[in-house]
């Protein structure tokens, strides 16, 4: 039997029939049938943010914290192009979110109509597709198609834009089984004979390592679970990009850290003289190569990736392997055990001394002293005091988000959330919302820098109308301390415009929105602010004042390979550079 409703019944219709309990959006005009279908339900849960970027980051902290599809539903013109930032930060890490946009009705499109924009044609660049549904009994398959491309192959962000005369109108329902998912079916299973020929090569190598991403993670927790059988398997040591933290734990014996401009020593030098590099999931960016022609000038590279146009992209692959994650590491462990589990050993126990003696460089080395809080310290005593908790951490972008990636440990994977292609500030108190939303009796904590948390301070509103107890621990040190760095290091010590005289008192805005506000200035009183920060039952804004010139270290400076690293002072090795940097 058919199923006749209104445009606006299917979509929410569409959204219980692919399983959504969430959405968040900003309701306006063009969107007002689809909010008054959302009104007479009670299955799904909308979350009303203050602004429709913060809408789509909570919709990715959503999707990154439980693999599920995030929703979005805002209005047309100035509500679709606030969201195009989530889009284009979910395409560059491969999120999948789904955002629903409202439109003029059809006939007025094209004539310039109140709040109309060319949504489809904005957003092209930055979704994985989009749609214009101008015909309501098309509209449910959209929908459900919208759903599939959006979480298959390389996950990320689809559009929706349906007008508002398509959600009065009346029409046909589609179910989900019964609609046409075959324009899109992506290649998951990895070719056999250059897998049989990466398990080849694992088993001569002498220097191995495995270079991981975040599609590792976006491929489902099985993908992580082999991948840790196979690093101890093989014990070839294992490093990652900023997207792929927690598919390894940071507690494991094989674990290198982070790779890249702010990756650890001892992680960039095992990619830049390794023999074997076997990437996983991950799309070879700027920020891990360094300078390409000399990145990792000796080693045999694979490159295990589901998404085909990344393969080669880059870097050239010597073992191209396109398929996802799960299914060609259930092919490498089944080849190598049939083949006798075979590694050269010894050779692998000359790679993990060297790879020792690179980690006694302690390249994240730092001395906490007088009573100005380090930003390295401060996020030591995070770990310290909230490692054991059931915790999810999303970042801002900046100097503390690498911080936050250096200091901070994860065991799993979907517990960091931060802004890796794109760098957007701004991201992470929305997306601590999206995933506070997800996790209600978890702790929530976004790592930020003051200037990053004030790009969208407004979804405060939001996390004290929902009771949502999210964490916000800002690294406060009146800069925009990357900005600050890179003009200390290499433009002159100018410092254009990179510091702020007119920040808030951020425990008065706490309170002001009625949240709880903390404040921190003495080391000696950090832990003791940590812990009330985490025993309140609500929202937090902790104001950590920190080093104010302090800069974030190891650092690849912009043009040179990977072993050639600035360090901190207190690292072991090296020669005292210009802005209290070691070159190694």
């Amino acid at each position: 039997m058919t199923r006749q409703m209104t445009g606006a019944k299917m979509v929410v219709q569409a959204l219980k029939d692919q399983g959504v309990d969430t959405v968040f959006g900003y309701p306006g005009g063009a969107v007002l049938p689809i909010y008054d279908e959302i009104f007479q339900q009670n299955d799904i849960r909308h979350i009303l943010v203050r602004h429709e970027q913060g809408a789509v980051h909570a919709a990715e902290g959503y999707a990154r914290s439980t693999g599920k599809v995030g929703v979005a539903l805002v209005t047309s013109g100035p509500g679709a192009t606030n969201a195009v930032t989530g889009l284009t930060d979910a395409l560059l890490d491969s999120i999948p979110i789904v955002v629903l946009t409202g439109q003029v009705p059809t006939f007025m499109i094209g004539s310039d109509a109140f709040q109309e924009a060319d949504t489809v044609g904005i957003t092209r660049p930055c979704t994985k597709h989009n749609w214009l549904a101008k015909d309501t009994d098309t509209l449910a398959e959209t929908l459900h198609q919208a759903f599939h491309v959006a979480q298959s192959g390389r996950p990320g962000p689809v559009l929706v834009d349906i007008p508002k005369d398509v959600q009065f109108a009346n029409g046909t329902y589609t179910a989900p089984e019964k609609s046409d998912t075959t324009i899109y079916q992506p290649e998951t299973k990895g070719d056999i004979t250059a897998i049989n020929e990466l398990v080849e090569a694992m088993e001569k190598a002498e220097r191995p390592v495995f270079y991981t991403g975040g599609g590792v993670i976006n491929s489902g927790p099985k993908a992580s679970a082999l991948l840790r059988e196979l690093v101890e398997a093989t014990g070839i040591p294992i490093t990652s990009t900023l997207m792929g933290l927690g598919a390894y734990p940071a507690s494991g014996e094989n674990w290198l850290g982070m790779l890249g401009m702010h990756g650890l020593y001892e992680a960039n030098m095992a990619m830049h003289d390794c023999d074997l590099m076997i990437n996983i999931g991950a799309r070879f960016d700027d920020r891990i190569t360094g300078l390409i022609s000399a990145f990792s000038p000796n080693s045999i590279k694979a490159h295990i990736d589901i998404d085909p146009s990344s393969i080669n992209k880059v870097i050239k692959a010597d073992i191209p392997i396109v398929g996802d994650v799960e299914s060609v590491l259930t092919d490498i462990l089944k080849v190598w055990k049939a083949r006798g589990r075979t590694v050269n050993r010894d050779a692998i126990a000359n790679w993990q001394s060297q790879i020792s003696d690179w980690r006694k460089v302690e390249c994240l080395k730092y001395v906490q002293e007088g009573k100005i809080i380090k930003p390295q310290y401060a996020l030591s005593r995070l770990e310290a005091l909230t490692k054991e908790h059931d915790r999810y951490i999303t970042t801002e972008v900046g100097q503390h988000q690498m911080w936050a990636a250096q200091y901070l440990g994860f065991e799993d994977p979907n517990r960091w959330m931060t802004s890796g292609g794109l760098g957007t500030m701004g991201y992470g108190f929305p997306a601590s919302i999206g995933a506070q939303v997800a996790h209600p009796d978890s702790l929530v904590i976004n790592v930020a820098g003051e200037a990053s948390w004030l790009m969208n301070m407004q979804e405060m509103g939001t996390a004290i109308q929902f009771r949502l107890p999210v964490k916000q621990f800002i690294l406060n040190n009146e800069r925009l301390g990357m900005v600050r760095q890179w003009q200390e290091l290499l433009h002159g010590e100018r410092y254009s415009h990179s510091w702020s005289e007119a920040l808030p008192d951020f425990v008065k805005l706490a309170e002001a929105f009625g949240a709880k506000g903390i404040i921190c200035s003495d080391p000696d009183d950090l832990d003791d602010a940590i812990m009330e920060m985490i025993t309140y039952d609500g929202p937090v804004i902790f104001d950590c004042l920190v080093e104010k010139h302090e800069n974030c270290f190891p650092m690849i400076p912009s043009g040179k390979p990977h072993n050639e690293m600035l360090l901190g002072e207190a690292s072991t090795q090296g020669v005292i550079q210009a802005g209290g940097a070691v070159m190694v």
